[in-house]
């Protein structure tokens, strides 16, 4: 008697059976990066809105999202505002007229609050 098994491997790799059987599984957060229409959303006015964010958090305006509470970090929020500052300059002449306007209004809003917190004129 022959108690040898035998084993049969299928390559599916680049097969479009492959992709079907990874349909019916539920998506996971490394699969959506990899797809092409994950960043679609993201313009530049997200950006500024983001970064503002960051800073209005690190202002203590906004609760911190992780630990819900509200906190002052100066040196994070005079780093964020110079990016955004950076931004500005790097974009100058290439922003859409709404872009332009945010990102001023932006940046003014942030630096009065920044004076207002630090208290000096």
């Amino acid at each position: 008697m022959n108690n040898e098994k035998s084993y049969t491997v299928n390559d599916r790799r680049g097969n479009s059976r492959n992709e079907e059987s990874r349909a019916g599984r539920q998506e996971t957060p490394e699969d959506a990066l990899k797809r092409e229409d994950f960043f679609t959303g993201l313009t530049f006015s997200a950006l500024i809105l983001s970064l503002s964010t960051s800073a209005l958090v690190n202002l203590g305006e906004l609760p911190d999202p992780l630990s819900n509470e509200k906190g002052i970090n100066l040196s994070l929020a005079k780093q964020t505002i110079g990016i955004l500052e950076m931004l500005k300059d790097k974009t100058r002449g290439n922003l859409s007229p709404d872009e332009d306007r945010l990102i001023n209004n932006m940046l003014y809003d942030l630096r009065m609050k920044y004076v207002a917190t630090t208290g000096t004129k």
